[in-house]
Formats: structure tokens, C-alpha cells, sequence
């Protein structure tokens, strides 16, 4: 696609909208390429989609989000949450907004329209970003768009929109057959007028091509082939396949050498296109430094100027990482071994700047030093995904001896949500040790800001997303340091263990589930010391998952089937990760999750409690 835009443009651009809208189609057509999922189930989309539609003139990155529920009805379950709390991120981030509505819905079901634009209300409301409403699917039968734009208009009336949001522009499209335009009775002919009107709503970047070159790296990636591979936008200047560059570090003055820069790749869509030259407000990824780093400003020879940078927090969690041991080791992962865990963690390293791996004192398991528990469960879903077979420890945090007193790491917390979650979420706030530092409505939603210990926010995400109906948006970043704040209690619940290994039948867990919660279903092959549920009291209980009813002259086997089982809580990699007790670890594979005691011998178990008394 190309443009007569003039002076180069660079932004981030976020759809949002309702399920099935055609937000996913809209963006392939934009790129021209599929980046998005495409299907007629609402939903398709569940987190967010990044594409980079790069011009000569211009770069626009595109977000794809999961659609948008009316928070008096809300998509059931975890999913649901997860995917309304990436779209209220990504509006976060943007630079403009682009509202996709479905114009061929509206018009047989005009009552759905409130429904579907109310949950954008309160993330508009007094916000200074560009709007841009795009009805799609204009080219349906027997429309009737201007009643569409007067019903849009009035709408955002009801709404108290500003004055800039009521003068949005309102563009049609038809994002299957790839045509827009401004107009409502004219179909168009391709999606440039869309681009342009984008173009015109986002900010130039301040680079002057004229000055010494100068980039920020803000991502590292890394190849087998060519190592480390830095990203970020230029700052000022023009760039050159093969041209000497200086490295610096802006909290470093000690980091300071000459490299040259061999491949240089501009995005387009999600591929890598290779290029010879890239100026001031472009985003590009280059090889050939081995040791860059995030935060190191790649500079002009002759100009070493470092770009001022927040200083990259310290890991405050720490898990252990090790081989897995249990009676199912080796049946389900490709990669099983610790030499196989330990390359896979080095390699890690060279992508990951806030990451620490340590050694310890057994060649099977390694001390993984993180940025917080989703920090290290992403790595943990990552490894899973590609065939690797460990054992993880819960996660702990990193304390420190400070002139004497114990310390520990402390986060900021800023929270934003829905009025109605206020209580809630200052009730957890405070069993987890959180002092707030201000509150401030924003609409009819809450900003809240605390000062937190880290091991208070273990556990705390899905709960949060419960509470707020998945409409909250929680982001936190690390303070600093500070005393001891006092015990938090993390777990009152004890573990249902399964008492010996087979495979867990309908009978045995009809009678394990008068114990407590249940985390698996009939036919789950289970071993001894592996934990099948949870129960509401604070002490382990052994259970028999696997025993059958016996045949006798008076009942058959066969009776089972009568028996009703309450459904299994099936956990989330998170949901363990937070589940686990200080004498528990969690097996995962890539097929797999399995909580399990670190000590299976029942006997043994008993014998170590009893000796910690």
C-alpha cells in the first residue's frame, strides 16, 4: 500500500470494538498479510495481536484485541476475564484508538449498539487521544448506514462524549473485500482512505535525519545462526547496513566499545524484511553486536551520546528449576535431561536482561531469579511449549540484610477499576500488607496506587480479575527495598495426596471429593504423593482416588455410573505456580500439570513433620 503522506509518521494504533466486529479482518487487509486468526466465532482473537505496517513514509504499529463485554455481562470464566483485561491494556498503550462496529448487526439488532459501545465509555472518557469510528461490513444487503451514523451520533451523546470524540471521524469499510471510504454511499475501492485518516491522527516522530545516528535498544531477540539481534527506533540520524557504531550504556559509563552493524531488518507485518538503510523514526532490528543489551544506546562514532533509560529492576523472585523425579518422568517431554534444562536456560539468558540463572549445590536443579512470578511462569509456559520436561519449586521472594535489618523487595502498585470493585480489592489490599499512597476517580472507574511487598502480589492477578469482573488493570514496577513488613498468609488450605499410584476411577473420587475440591477428573493416571485437590482444612489428608467398588452378591461394579461427581477445578500453570506450599513442587510437561509433594513416601512425610515440631 503505498501513500502520498507527506513527513514521516510513526504510531500505535488499537481496535477495539465488539466480538465479531471484523477487527482481525480489518487488520489483515491493512497488511496484507495473516497475522490474525479469522473465523465467524466471536472471541477467535483472545489476547493481543501486534502487526507493523511499515511505508516509506511511515510505520503504524496495529494492536488486534479480543472484543469488549458489557460489564453487566461478562464472558464467563478465566478466559474471559484474561481477554477483556488485553484489550483494556492495549488501549492503554496506543496513541490512537480506532472503534471497529458492525454496521450489518446494528441493523437488524439497532438495540445492540449501546451494548456493545457502553464498555468503551470510561476507558474515553476525558482522553486526548485520537478516535477514529470505522463501521464495517457496509457492503451487506439492505443497509441502511445513515441510520447506523445517527444512532452512532446519539450514542455517544447519551454518552457525554467530548467534543472532540463527537467530531471522530467516521469511516466504511468493508474489511472482507479490503475497501473504504469517507463517504457512506460510496464503497471505495481500497483501504488507502483509511490509512491516510490514521496517518493524519498520529504524531510525527521528533528525529531529525540531519544529526549523528542515535538508537535506544528496547528489545533483544536472539537467532542460532547470527546471536543477538537488538530492536528499537531510531532516534535521530540514518542508519547503514555495515556501518561502525559505538555502544553505550546510559547507568554504565563503564560499557563503552565500537561494533559494526551487518543485517538490518524493518518489519512488515510479522516478517522481517531485509534493508540497507533505515532513517530516524523507523523501527529496526540489526545483528552483529554479540554483547548488546536492552537499555544500551547504539550511537554515531564521532557523537557518543547515551539516551537516558530507566534503570533495568533487579529479579526479587526466585524459583528452582530442576530435573523431574517423579514416577512419570520421561513419558510425555522431548527434552528431560539437566544438561538439556540447563542449555535451554543459558539460551534464555541472551534474550532475557532481567533474568538470572545460578548454579547450586545439586547438577539437577538451577536457582531461576526473576522479575516476579509471571515473569518466571512465562518462561516455564515457553519451555513447556517447546517439549521440555522439569520440576519447579513455589516462587520465593529475594530478601536482603540492609545495615542490620531484614529487608524486602517492595513494588508500586497502580490499579484501575470499576467503582463498584473498590471494596474488594482494598479488603485484599490490605490482608496483603499494601499501604496506599493516593486514589483518584477517573470517571465513573477508580485509580488506586500502592506501595506493596512482592510476596503480597503472589497469587493475587486471578483474584484481582475476579473481583473486577475482568474489567481492572493492574501494572506494577519495582520500588525498592524496604523492611520487613510482617507475615502474609499466602495458604489455609491443605492438600488432598493421592494415597497410591493407578488411575483415578469414578468411585474413589466420589469419596475423595467429601474431603474437599477435586483437580481431576476419572481416568487421570495418578501416583503416590501426587496432590488431587485441596481440602478446607489447614492439614493434609490422604485419599484413595483409585479404589473401586468390589462385586459382591448384592451390588455390581457396574453401579458406578450412578454416582454424580462435582466437576474437577482443573488449574492454570498460574493457579499452580500460586497453589503450591513451601514442601510441594510442580511437575510440567508438555502435556501435563501435576502438583505432587516433594516427598512421595507417605511414611517419610509423616516422620519429617513430626520431627519439625
Amino acid at each position: 500500500m503505498s501513500t502520498t503522506h507527506t513527513g514521516h509518521r510513526f504510531g500505535w494504533v488499537a481496535l477495539m470494538g465488539p466480538p465479531n466486529a471484523g477487527k482481525s479482518t480489518l487488520l489483515n487487509a491493512l497488511l496484507g498479510q495473516k497475522v490474525s486468526i479469522v473465523t465467524s466465532k466471536p472471541q477467535t482473537t483472545r489476547n493481543r495481536i501486534v502487526g507493523i505496517l511499515s511505508e516509506p513514509d511511515a510505520q503504524v504499529v496495529f494492536m488486534d484485541t479480543p472484543g469488549l463485554h458489557h460489564a453487566r455481562n461478562p464472558m464467563r470464566g478465566h478466559l474471559g476475564k484474561m481477554m477483556s483485561q488485553a484489550a483494556w491494556e492495549s488501549m492503554a498503550a496506543a496513541q490512537a484508538v480506532m472503534l471497529v462496529l458492525d454496521a450489518d448487526l446494528y441493523l437488524r439488532k439497532p438495540e445492540f449498539l449501546e451494548r456493545d459501545v457502553s464498555p468503551l465509555r470510561d476507558a474515553l472518557a476525558d482522553d486526548e487521544r485520537p478516535q477514529l469510528v470505522v463501521v464495517n461490513k457496509v457492503d451487506r444487503p439492505d443497509q441502511r448506514i445513515h441510520e447506523v451514523m445517527d444512532e452512532v451520533l446519539e450514542l455517544l451523546l447519551d454518552l457525554d462524549a467530548t467534543d472532540e470524540q463527537l467530531d471522530s471521524p467516521m469511516l466504511f469499510c468493508s474489511a472482507r473485500q479490503g475497501i473504504c471510504s469517507d463517504a457512506p454511499d460510496v464503497l471505495g475501492t481500497d483501504l488507502k482512505p483509511l490509512f491516510e485518516t490514521i496517518l493524519s491522527y498520529i504524531p510525527a516522530p521528533e528525529a531529525d535525519e540531519d544529526q549523528p545516528f542515535q538508537m535506544l535498544v528496547s528489545s533483544i531477540d536472539y537467532n542460532e545462526f547470527v546471536g543477538r539481534i537488538a530492536i528499537g527506533r531510531i532516534e535521530r540520524g540514518v542508519l547503514k547496513q555495515n556501518q561502525e557504531v559505538a555502544v553505550v550504556d546510559y547507568h554504565n559509563p563503564d560499557v563503552s566499545y565500537k561494533a559494526k552493524v551487518v543485517s538490518m531488518y524493518q518489519f512488515e507485518g510479522l516478517q522481517r524484511v531485509p534493508v540497507t538503510e533505515a532513517k530516524g523514526g523507523d523501527i529496526v532490528s540489526f545483528s552483529g553486536i554479540a554483547g548488546i543489551n536492552i537499555g544500551n544506546t547504539v550511537c554515531d562514532t564521532g557523537c557518543v551520546e547515551a539516551v537516558p533509560f530507566v534503570k533495568i529492576s533487579e529479579p526479587t523472585v526466585e524459583m528452582i528449576f530442576s530435573v523431574n523425579d517423579s514416577p512419570f518422568a520421561g513419558r510425555e517431554g522431548k527434552f528431560v535431561t539437566s544438561r538439556q534444562i540447563r542449555e535451554r536456560l543459558m539460551r534464555e539468558l541472551l534474550r532475557d536482561v532481567s533474568l538470572r540463572v545460578e548454579e547450586t549445590d545439586s547438577a539437577d536443579s538451577f536457582r531461576v531469579l526473576g522479575r516476579g512470578e509471571m515473569h518466571l511462569a512465562i518462561l516455564v509456559e515457553n519451555m513447556r511449549r517447546e517439549g521440555y520436561e522439569l520440576q519447579v519449586g513455589p516462587p520465593k521472594v529475594l530478601f536482603k540484610t540492609i545495615d542490620g535489618v531484614k529487608c524486602e523487595p517492595i513494588e508500586e502498585l497502580v490499579i484501575d477499576i470499576p467503582e463498584d470493585a473498590l471494596g474488594a480489592v482494598m479488603e485484599k489490599m490490605g490482608s496483603r500488607k499494601a499501604e496506599m499512597t493516593h486514589m483518584a476517580p477517573v470517571g465513573s472507574r477508580v485509580r488506586l496506587e500502592f506501595l506493596i511487598p512482592s510476596r503480597g502480589l503472589f497469587g493475587y492477578r486471578n483474584e484481582f480479575l475476579t473481583d473486577t469482573r475482568g474489567e481492572g488493570i493492574m501494572n506494577t514496577v519495582f520500588h525498592g527495598y524496604e523492611p520487613y513488613k510482617g507475615d502474609i498468609a499466602r495458604r489455609n488450605t491443605g492438600s488432598l495426596v493421592a494415597f497410591e499410584t493407578g488411575e483415578a476411577v469414578t468411585y474413589g473420587l466420589y469419596n475423595a471429593q467429601e474431603r474437599g475440591t477435586l483437580f481431576i477428573t476419572p481416568g487421570t493416571p495418578v501416583y503416590a504423593g501426587m496432590v488431587v485437590g485441596y481440602s478446607p482444612k489447614s492439614q493434609d489428608i490422604d485419599v484413595n482416588v483409585c479404589k473401586k467398588k468390589h462385586v459382591t452378591n448384592m451390588r455390581a461394579s457396574g453401579s458406578d455410573e450412578a454416582l454424580r461427581l462435582t466437576p474437577a477445578t482443573i488449574l492454570s500453570l498460574d493457579a499452580s505456580l500460586e497453589f503450591l506450599s513451601d514442601d510441594e513442587v510442580l511437575e510440567v510437561t508438555p502435556q501435563s500439570l501435576r502438583i505432587r509433594k516433594r516427598i512421595l513416601d507417605r511414611a517419610a512425610r509423616m516422620r519429617l513433620a513430626s520431627k519439625n515440631k
